[in-house]
């Protein structure tokens, strides 16, 4: 057994692991517990690095990873950052993440979907499988649905090449909770189970900030009220996804700015009126009808 000293913060500057976790909190708005939970990970295969460096005897920490939240709660970013971290410690090689869904692994008649799960397990090997709303794999109800197949042909790739592929099942909470109880083969494969909370208004409203911010637009202060006013009505809606939702309001509020504007046209524009989202452009939302 190697006893020389392990010196814990030259180790940890040798990877960019501190960059990625800076990068996740100044990307993400809120989502605390999450991050709290990617840390414990990336501590834990750090230390793990270091105790095989020094020959002392570790069992392989299970990397596969089940994400579940609402839509637009920043599960595939999450999933970038930690193939990041994967990367980094050295546990994967190559730390691409490829995103997929059933279509892209499931066929629509005999002999078609092994071909196709195979394809994206090569392409995705070296790295992490993304699956999201992994659950649709699985009709029960279904004899004819070939998803039953796919999910065996990973089971497989997840036990026995487990060093070169880690595997992350995302999606609604409930129907993934469903989805594990029917497959006890895939929930036993699964280490680390993360829960994604959805945001509150005021967390969705400095992530509609930021987003403005990216793209050179600006709310004024009667329309970050307006704006404020419309996310939580429309959390209060059905299929409300989160920052997603939020951006395709953004987005409609900056068509409503561009038709006030050149509805406007004689005027000398300045600069602030180009930037500017004023609270009418806003209020304009359907949202607001109720």
């Amino acid at each position: 057994m190697n006893t020389s000293p392990v010196y814990l913060q030259e180790e940890y500057a040798k990877t960019e692991i501190a960059k990625v976790l800076n990068l996740l909190d100044e990307e993400l708005v809120g989502l605390a517990p999450v991050k709290s939970r990617i840390r414990e990970i990336a501590a834990l295969l750090l230390i793990d690095k270091l105790r095989k460096n020094l020959g002392i005897v570790a069992g392989s920490p299970g990397l596969h990873m089940s994400f579940t939240g609402s839509p637009g709660t920043g599960k595939t970013t999450v999933g970038l950052k930690m193939a990041d971290i994967l990367y980094q410690l050295g546990y994967i090689k190559k730390g691409h993440l490829l995103t997929v869904t059933r279509d892209d692994l499931v066929g629509q008649y005999i002999g078609h979907t092994a071909p196709k799960t195979k394809e994206v397990l090569k392409k995705a090997m070296g790295g992490v499988l993304f699956i999201d709303e992994a659950y649709y794999l699985y009709k029960p109800d279904n004899e004819r649905d070939y998803g039953a197949e796919a999910i065996e042909i990973l089971l497989q790739v997840m036990e026995n090449q487990r060093d070169e592929l880690v595997v992350i099942l995302a999606g609604y909470k409930q129907p993934m909770d469903k989805f594990y109880e029917s497959n006890p083969g895939l929930s036993s494969r699964i280490a680390n189970h993360i829960d994604f909370p959805d945001y509150t208004v005021e967390e969705l409203l400095q992530i509609s900030k930021l987003m403005l911010q990216d793209q050179q637009y600006q709310l004024t202060p009667e329309a970050e009220q307006a704006l404020a006013q419309y996310i939580y009505k429309r959390k209060q809606k059905p299929l409300f996804a989160n920052a997603r939702s939020v951006k395709n309001a953004l987005d409609r509020a900056r068509m409503r700015q561009a038709n006030r504007i050149f509805e406007s046209r004689g005027q000398v524009l300045t600069k602030r009126e180009l930037v500017n989202i004023e609270a009418q452009d806003i209020l304009q939302s359907t949202v607001f009808n109720d």
